[in-house]
C-alpha cells in the first residue's frame, strides 16, 4: 500500500505539537521552587561585608531582618541559617534523619586523616556504629562511673595548686589550669595506661592538639571558603598538615605500646583498650582503621577540652561580676556540703543553684553557638524547598538570646532555671527543649554532655567552696574570632583560701 508523505508529516506535526502542549501544561502546574530570603550579595565575596568576627552575632542581626530561615554566602560556600526554636525543631527533631549529616566548616582539604573522621562523618554505617559504641561502651553511665577516681584526682590537683598560689601570694592563670584539668581527665580516661604514669604524656598530647587548632584557626574564611581555597597562599595549610603528622606519630607510638601490652591483665579498660578490641575483632560490624582510631582521639580532645574549660571560665567570670549570686551559691554549698569535706559528684543533685548557674552560663556563653548540619535529601522547611546537599547552620546563640523566649536575654540570671522561681527550670542540657541547645540536639548532639556536666559542676563547686578569686573580675574579656565562644585572654587571679582542700575529706 502506498504511503502518503503529506499525511505522515501531518501526523508527525500533530504528535510533536501535542507533546509540546503536554509539557507546557505540566510545567505550568508545577510550583516553582521557593528559596529562603537572602541579603544582597557581592560578587566573589558573597556576604563577607555583612559579617563581623563574631559570626553568631552577625547572623543573629541579619535574621532579625530576613527571617528565621535565610540564605547566606561566604565566598564560594552557601549556607541556610536557622535562627529560631521552631525552625530548629523541624531540623533537629521532625526531620532529623534528613539533616543527620554534618558539613565541615573547616579546612578539610588539609586533613591528612582522609575520610577517618567521626564527629564530622556522614550519616551512615560508620557513624552509626561509632555512635552506638560511644553510647554503650565508651561514654555509658557505668563507664563514666568507673572513671570517677580520675575526675576526683585531677580536680584535687587543681585545687591544691591554687592553694599553693594562695600560700605564696602568687597569681594563678586559671585558664591554663582549667584547660589542663579537662585535658588530663580526657587523656587518662582515653589512654590511662600511658597518661596516668605522669603528666608529661597528657601535656605533650595537649600541646600537639593546641598546635593543630591554632594552625587551623590561622586559616581565614577566604582560605577555607573562597575561590582560592585549594591554594595555600600563606603556608597555613602546610603548618596544619605538619601538626597533624606530629599528632599521628605520637598516637601511633601509643597504639603500638598498647599492642605490646595486650597480654597484660588490666583491672579496667580505657577508651583505647575498647577501640583496639574492636580494631582486632574479625567479626566486628565495622573494621576500624588505625586512622579512624587516631582521628577519634583528635575529635575527642578538640571537642571536649577547650569547650568545657571555656564554660567553666565564663561561670567564674559571671559569678565574680555578680557578687550577690556568688554569695548565694557559696551559701548553698556550705549548707548542703559543710566545711569538713569537698563537694563531690553525688552532691550535685542537692545543689539546685549550682545547676542553675551552669545552665545559665551555657545559655549565655554557649560552647557551640553554631550547629552544623547537611541536608541528605530534598525536603521542605518553613515552606521553602531545601535541596539535598544544602549546608545548614543552626544559630544556637540567637535561639538562646531570643528576647521572645528569655527575659533580659543578655543578663546572667541563674534564677530563671530555679524551680518555683523561673519559668525555664524544666529545661535540661540534652536539648529536648529547642529554646535551650547548649550541646545541640537530635542524632548529632554532643556525645560527651554527661561527662562535661559532671566536670563543670564539681570543678566550679570546688573552686567556689575553697577560694575567693580576686582580680579575675578585672580581666579584659575578649572572645576569640570566628564562631567559637571561647575567651581570648587568660583568666588570671589571686586565689584567697577559704577552706584548705588538702585537708578536706573527699567523700
Amino acid at each position: 500500500m502506498a504511503v502518503d508523505v503529506g499525511d505522515s508529516f501531518f501526523l508527525l506535526f500533530i504528535f510533536l505539537f501535542s507533546t509540546l502542549i503536554f509539557f507546557i501544561f505540566h510545567l505550568s502546574k508545577k510550583k516553582p521552587a521557593r528559596s529562603p530570603p537572602s541579603p544582597l550579595a557581592l560578587p566573589i565575596l558573597g556576604h563577607f561585608h555583612l559579617l563581623s568576627s563574631a559570626l553568631p552575632k552577625s547572623l543573629e542581626a541579619l535574621a532579625r531582618r530576613y527571617g528565621p530561615l535565610m540564605q547566606i554566602s561566604i565566598g564560594s560556600s552557601r549556607f541556610l541559617v536557622a535562627s529560631d526554636a521552631d525552625t530548629a525543631q523541624q531540623i533537629l527533631r521532625a526531620q532529623d534523619v534528613e539533616f543527620a549529616s554534618k558539613f565541615v566548616f573547616a579546612p578539610s582539604h588539609h586533613n591528612i586523616f582522609k575520610e577517618a573522621e567521626f564527629v564530622n562523618a556522614p550519616y551512615g554505617t560508620y557513624w552509626k556504629f561509632m555512635k552506638r559504641l560511644c553510647m554503650t561502651k565508651l561514654f555509658a553511665g557505668p563507664q563514666l562511673d568507673r572513671f570517677y577516681h580520675i575526675r576526683e584526682d585531677e580536680t584535687m590537683k587543681v585545687l591544691r595548686s591554687l592553694w599553693k598560689c594562695h600560700q605564696l601570694g602568687e597569681p594563678c592563670d586559671l585558664s591554663t589550669k582549667l584547660t589542663a584539668l579537662t585535658n588530663n581527665m580526657l587523656c587518662r580516661m582515653a589512654m590511662s595506661k600511658r597518661c596516668s604514669k605522669s603528666d608529661d604524656q597528657a601535656h605533650e598530647i595537649r600541646e600537639m592538639v593546641r598546635d593543630t587548632m591554632m594552625c587551623g584557626a590561622r586559616l581565614s574564611f577566604a582560605e577555607v571558603h573562597g575561590p582560592l581555597k585549594h591554594v595555600d597562599l600563606f603556608g597555613n595549610g602546610k603548618r596544619l598538615r605538619t601538626a597533624l603528622r606530629r599528632f599521628d606519630g605520637l598516637i601511633e607510638q601509643i597504639i603500638k605500646e598498647y599492642e605490646d601490652d595486650c597480654g597484660e591483665a588490666s583491672e579496667e579498660k580505657d577508651v583505647m583498650d575498647i577501640l583496639l578490641e574492636t580494631y582486632r575483632d574479625p567479626n566486628a560490624e565495622i573494621r576500624l582503621t588505625r586512622d579512624q582510631i587516631k582521628h577519634f582521639f583528635l575529635d575527642l580532645l578538640i571537642a571536649g577540652v577547650d569547650t568545657t574549660s571555656a564554660s567553666m571560665q565564663w561561670a567564674i567570670i559571671e559569678l565574680l561580676k555578680h557578687p550577690h549570686k556568688l554569695k548565694k551559691l557559696r551559701e548553698e554549698i556550705d549548707t548542703a556540703v559543710g566545711s569538713t569535706r569537698l563537694v563531690n559528684e553525688s552532691d550535685v543533685a542537692n545543689l539546685p543553684y549550682l545547676q542553675a548557674v551552669v545552665k545559665e552560663t551555657l545559655r549565655l556563653h554557649t560552647p557551640g553557638p553554631l550547629l552544623r548540619r547537611k541536608c541528605n535529601s530534598d525536603c521542605e522547611i518553613n515552606g521553602y524547598d531545601i535541596k539535598a546537599g544544602t549546608n545548614i547552620l543552626i544559630n544556637a546563640y540567637a535561639i538562646m538570646h531570643d528576647p521572645g523566649t528569655w527575659k533580659d536575654p543578655d543578663e546572667f540570671i541563674p534564677e530563671r532555671f530555679m524551680a518555683g522561681v523561673g519559668d525555664d527550670h524544666h529545661m535540661e542540657l540534652k536539648g529536648q527543649d529547642f529554646h535551650f541547645l547548649p550541646f545541640g540536639s537530635g542524632r548529632r548532639a554532643c556525645i560527651g554532655v554527661a561527662h562535661a556536666a559532671i566536670v563543670m559542676h564539681t570543678a566550679i563547686g570546688g573552686l567556689i567552696q575553697c577560694f575567693d578569686l580576686k582580680g579575675a573580675e578585672k580581666v579584659d574579656i575578649k572572645l576569640v574570632t570566628g564562631y567559637s565562644g571561647a575567651i581570648a585572654n587568660p583568666l588570671v587571679c589571686y586565689p584567697i583560701g577559704r577552706l584548705n582542700p588538702t585537708v578536706l575529706h573527699v567523700k
